[in-house]
């Protein structure tokens, strides 16, 4: 598995407390994400001189291959400070400090170029294309992206989908690339942009998965405390990916199967700040997760 995507710090306010200074970014939730799943996680990134080296070699610990991650000694890492709303779903950008990301031109190492599951992290749609032009005859491509890329560079975001096997993406989202308000038609016009598969993630409502000419709703799971909700998309991708990077099986039952383990991630991930609660999960905890996720959803006629 080889996952794309910021290396950062972030600043965070919710309702629950705040978190200063602390590690985060797309491409270090999904790699721990991936990691209880599969190995080695590939991560392709960048860093300043003032990223911590003890969370290098964590990453390191948990079977993430940072060969990947440039470091700048001389620059700062890429900083992003925000405050949630009371509800947790709605949040506002106190700060973007873009830094070494300001010029990120990732070159991966020769061992990444045959990774055969790709997560291609919320970033410029060129970067993402550039990682692309450098991977050889990858299983799976999966692609998060957000609504800032298309105000922005539109063109450039629908090249790259028109390349990858999975797009990832929120309700709002899929509204605005389609045109269309009703997320069943929103699928039909994005899915002819390219993809095969489509993920409309509805945060505390679940997420949708259509393909194939067929749809399946993964329901999000009731958790009594949500303390902050930073990266659980991410972590929801990279437990996606990492689940079918073990399973070898891209079928769009397997990927029922993958959206539930993804969501499994991401539930964990909600339940406290920075990577606190997913740095140290057990399988035990992961099978028990999945299993209240099964008795979600399971009914007999």
């Amino acid at each position: 598995m080889l996952t794309v995507g910021t290396v950062a710090f972030d600043d965070i306010t919710t309702p629950f407390g705040r978190a200063e200074k602390v590690v985060g970014g797309a491409g270090l939730y999904s790699a721990i994400a991936g990691s209880y799943f599969t190995g080695p996680v590939n991560l392709v990134s960048i860093i300043g001189g003032d990223w911590p080296k003890t969370e290098l070699h964590n990453l390191e610990e948990r079977g993430i291959d940072t060969d990947g991650i440039e470091i700048k000694e001389d620059d700062k890492s890429f900083f992003w400070a925000g405050k949630y709303h009371d509800n947790m779903n709605g949040r506002d950008t106190l700060a973007t400090e873009l830094n070494v990301l300001a010029d990120f031109d990732p070159v991966l190492p020769e061992h990444f170029k045959d990774s055969k599951y790709v997560l291609l992290g919320n970033l410029t749609p060129e970067v993402q294309s550039k990682v692309l032009d450098q991977i050889d005859n990858a299983n799976l491509i999966v692609l998060d992206t957000m609504n800032f890329w298309m105000d922005v560079a539109l063109d450039a975001l629908k090249a790259v989908i028109k390349r990858v096997d999975v797009l990832t993406i929120n309700d709002e989202e899929a509204r605005q690339l389609s045109g269309e308000y009703s997320l069943v038609k929103a699928a039909e016009v994005i899915l002819k942009m390219g993809p095969k598969y489509l993920i409309i993630k509805k945060g505390e409502h679940g997420a949708l998965l259509f393909g194939e000419d067929q749809v399946f709703f993964a329901p999000a799971l009731p958790l009594a405390e949500v303390k902050d909700p930073t990266g659980a998309g991410d972590c929801f991708a990279g437990g996606f990916v990492g689940y079918i990077a073990k399973t070898g099986d891209i079928s769009f039952e397997n990927m029922k199967r993958a959206i539930i383990h993804g969501s499994a991630m991401a539930s964990f991930c909600v339940e406290d700040f920075s990577i606190e609660r997913i740095k140290n999960l057990s399988d035990f905890e992961i099978k028990e997760r999945i299993e209240s996720f099964k008795k979600l959803s399971s009914f007999d006629l």
